[in-house]
């Protein structure tokens, strides 16, 4: 089976604080070390587990990174990537591209947590309520005998 995966590029403007352990994600790309084929743009490869990204929570693994504090990052080597966002300062803009797959069928609301499956009481309260007729009929039905 050959299905399509459709994608949508959603842009974000990212702002993070530099903690002890740096901005909290490792990145990969440059035009020296293409990340993606015919791409030579910077990619976040590791969220580390308690950084400052990762206490964010909006920047994720695979997300291209466009530019810090301004800065574009389109034709770097990846070391001039590196030094630029080790030497962002303390407070750092980062403009991102989140690639998000696009939801493919039907389209209803669901909420979180909630199965798709149709839910046990929709089932159960017809079959009781027809016991209950059933059972109500027969106990009339041996009064009259």
């Amino acid at each position: 089976m050959n299905e399509k995966v459709d994608y949508v590029i959603v842009e974000e403007e990212i702002n993070l604080t530099r903690g002890p352990s740096g901005l909290g994600f490792n990145i990969v790309g440059g035009t020296d070390q293409q990340y993606v084929s015919n791409d030579s743009g910077i990619y976040v490869s590791r969220i580390k587990e308690n950084g400052a990204a990762a206490l964010d929570g909006r920047l994720q693994e695979g997300d291209k990174i466009l530019s810090v504090n301004g800065r574009d990052l389109k034709n770097l080597l990846h070391q001039d990537a590196v030094d630029l966002f080790r030497n962002a300062g303390y407070a750092v803009s980062l403009r991102v591209q989140h690639r998000l797959q696009v939801q493919n069928g039907p389209v209803g609301h669901q909420g979180e947590g909630e199965p798709s499956a149709i839910p046990i009481a929709m089932v159960l309260v017809p079959v009781f309520a027809l016991t209950m007729v059933a059972a109500w009929a027969i106990m009339r039905y041996r009064q009259q005998l």
